[in-house]
């Protein structure tokens, strides 16, 4: 049964085995201006919910079929709705419980209507303000183009599209992680487009391209000379990439200004008070670095108030179609050709592909098969190939010796079928620094077999 109002402001649907508590509730939140849909049992809900839409349900605890308690464990939309629960036979350890299971309240029969009415309002207010947030946050993401930069179904990527999505709203320092060509620098850039520092500048640097005795006048500038980087930051974002590579003094001085929140330039009597979000970068394991002692522990922590770890192409595999078709999208409009065809045994090639220069590695790929088939000849193998000679050149040299070690023991392995000894052997080092290699590469053996 169903009382719909012209005005009506909330919908709710009421489920209880009582018609004449349910006739109650009907007439009582009509009368309120309510849009109500009622029902005898819960069997079913889903549906109900999917076609009716409500803000909140309100339902008896005990029933002959199922409880009030049973909607809290729903694994359906039902789970988002707030819940709550009416009981004749309400204890404190049943309303525990509920609200112990998500219930958003519990009232023990015979209860105030009005304050069952100033309840169900609240709880349909949170309900629509959610929604809002999220219908918000979609739209942002949208706009931020998180969804080009971070494409692809795997839930390891999803993951990493909703803490994107949560840290972006923080003001803390976040720290991304990954290997070269998986989007960290991207990923930074969203999260400042997402943020409400998205009118401010967004200022990115790789740490490793500057040299160490110019590194403090680089960031903090220097009296009647620059501003620095920090200050063109003011308001906006400051993205530090390859963090590891900065020395301990640099890492001194960036501690003190991340934790004081002011810099003192070359030259400068007085400090300086900056208003910036730090975002660092690093395509190795921090952890790693404190044990060597080429980074601080203490700058970690504070760089490291919320931290993204993204995915290597290779341990996302089925996202690699949906990558390539993309790519090869962009590229024929970019060249104003036609997409070649791309046949089943050529999207095998690429998923066994080991990928060690990332997402990066596959839209150079994908740039170079629709290069060749502008001339008349195209072939997946061939652009590899060409990819495998010259290989994704890293912008520092760090990086371009962690590719070719990533490359050359991945071929080893798979070369020798995995016998570590006989690897070692071929690439004439022991085997504690192979193992050692493998770890820092984050190389997994089970994938290249």
């Amino acid at each position: 049964m169903a009382a719909q109002l012209k005005n009506a402001n909330y919908r709710a649907i009421i489920i209880d085995d009582d018609k004449e508590m349910r006739n109650s509730l009907i007439h009582l939140m009509g009368a309120a201006g309510w849009e109500v849909e009622a029902l005898a049992e819960a069997t079913g809900i889903e549906d109900k919910v999917i076609a009716f839409l409500p803000d909140v349900i309100l339902s008896d605890v005990r029933m002959p079929k199922s409880s009030g308690l049973d909607l809290l464990n729903e694994k359906s939309g039902v789970a988002k709705l707030p819940i709550v629960l009416i009981s004749a036979h309400g204890d404190i350890p049943t309303a525990v419980q509920a609200m112990r299971d998500g219930a958003y309240s519990f009232l023990e029969k015979p209860f105030d209507p009005q304050r069952l009415l100033t309840i169900l309002r609240n709880a349909a207010e949170k309900h629509r303000l959610s929604k809002s947030a999220e219908r918000l946050r979609k739209q942002l993401a949208t706009l931020s183009g998180l969804d080009r930069v971070l494409l692809g179904k795997s839930e390891l990527l999803q993951s990493v599209r909703e803490n994107v999505l949560d840290f972006s709203s923080a003001h803390a320092a976040a720290l991304i992680l990954g290997e070269t060509g998986t989007g960290k620098e991207l990923v930074a850039r969203a999260m400042h487009n997402l943020s409400d520092r998205a009118n401010g500048p967004f200022i990115a640097v790789n740490c490793a391209n500057i040299a160490a005795d110019s590194f403090e006048q680089f960031i903090f500038g220097e009296t009647g000379k620059s501003q620095g980087l920090f200050r063109q930051a003011e308001g906006g974002t400051l993205f530090l990439d390859e963090i590891a590579t900065c020395s301990l003094d640099v890492q001194a001085k960036l501690l003190r200004a991340i934790e004081l929140r002011e810099i003192l330039p070359l030259g400068a009597d007085k400090p300086i008070t900056v208003d910036v979000r730090i975002v660092s970068a690093s395509n190795e394991p921090l952890d790693q670095a404190i044990e060597e002692g080429r980074f601080r522990s203490d700058l970690y922590f504070r760089l490291s108030n919320v931290v993204i770890d993204l995915p290597t192409l290779r341990s996302r595999r089925d996202d690699i179609p949906l990558l390539f078709e993309h790519f090869l999208q962009n590229y024929a409009e970019l060249y104003e050709t036609q997409i070649p065809e791309v046949t089943a045994e050529d999207m095998a090639t690429l998923i066994a592909h080991d990928w060690p220069g990332n997402v990066r590695e596959l839209r150079n790929v994908a740039e170079r098969l629709i290069l060749a088939s502008r001339r008349g000849a195209s072939s997946i193998n061939d652009a590899l190939r060409v990819q495998n000679d010259m290989g994704d050149v890293p912008e520092t040299l760090r990086e371009a010796v962690a590719a070719f070690e990533r490359t050359l023991i991945a071929k080893a392995i798979r070369t020798h079928k995995g016998k570590m000894d006989a690897v070692a052997e071929a690439l004439g080092i022991g085997r504690r620094t192979l193992n050692e290699k493998i770890v820092k590469l984050n190389l997994n053996k089970q994938d290249l077999l």
